[in-house]
């Protein structure tokens, strides 16, 4: 047995071990007929675990934009999707990627296991994605020690800002700054699997709330 072919089969395995039924099926069909996107034995999971405390709020002005520290023009899919579960493909700035496990139900807390994987096998991967390819424009604000990854979405999903806080402790919520609106933490709608594969409908209100879009640098 290859290497290649021993690292193909180590990661179905541990991806059998992690996802519901049908999506398991999928993603052997997808493997078998197109050998290609195997994972090659130049690739090295050696990411790491992640658990933070996760929040999710809605923007409500523009102050922010002064505060911008980086931008991340990001591209990003699911492979496969289900209840408390997913396995998703992340596109940065053209040049990086990654391959991300998220599992757990909890509104604020889930486990979160991320790979870099070869840019190449990213994008062939881009053809079995499930659902829509989420564009957005990821835009790090810093408040109070904390950062605040502020996305801008692209595309159909024009016109959305959400900001996520991510952090090993809760903060009380007179640390938040002024620019944030209603939060939608555990809200489904307003997590990128749901938005990928139900898309998004905006309310009169959430719509007047929201600041205005980005203009997208990638031409």
């Amino acid at each position: 047995m290859s290497a290649g072919d021993a690292s193909r089969r180590g990661v179905l395995a541990f991806v059998d071990l992690l996802m519901v039924n049908d999506l398991i099926n999928r993603m052997i069909k997808v493997n078998s007929a197109h050998p290609r996107l195997a994972i090659s034995s130049r690739t090295r999971f050696s990411g790491s675990m992640v658990k933070e405390i996760e929040r999710k709020f809605l923007v409500s002005g523009n102050e922010w934009r002064d505060l911008v520290e980086a931008d991340i023009c990001i591209r990003q899919f699911y492979l496969a999707a289900a209840s408390g579960r997913s396995v998703r493909v992340r596109i940065s700035d053209g040049a990086s990627a990654k391959l991300t496990l998220k599992f757990g139900s909890k509104a604020r807390e889930r486990d979160e296991f991320e790979y870099p994987i070869p840019l190449a096998e990213a994008e062939e991967m881009l053809a079995f994605a499930i659902g829509r390819v989420i564009e957005k424009t990821r835009h790090h604000v810093r408040h109070r020690g904390h950062l605040y990854e502020v996305d801008v979405f692209g595309g159909m999903l024009s016109g959305l800002v959400v900001a996520e806080l991510e952090t090993p402790e809760d903060v009380p919520d007179e640390m938040l700054p002024d620019w944030l609106g209603r939060e939608v933490t555990g809200e489904q709608r307003f997590y990128n699997a749901s938005l990928a594969l139900e898309g998004f409908r905006r309310s009169p209100h959430e719509l007047s709330h929201q600041s205005a879009p980005a203009v997208d640098r990638r031409g």
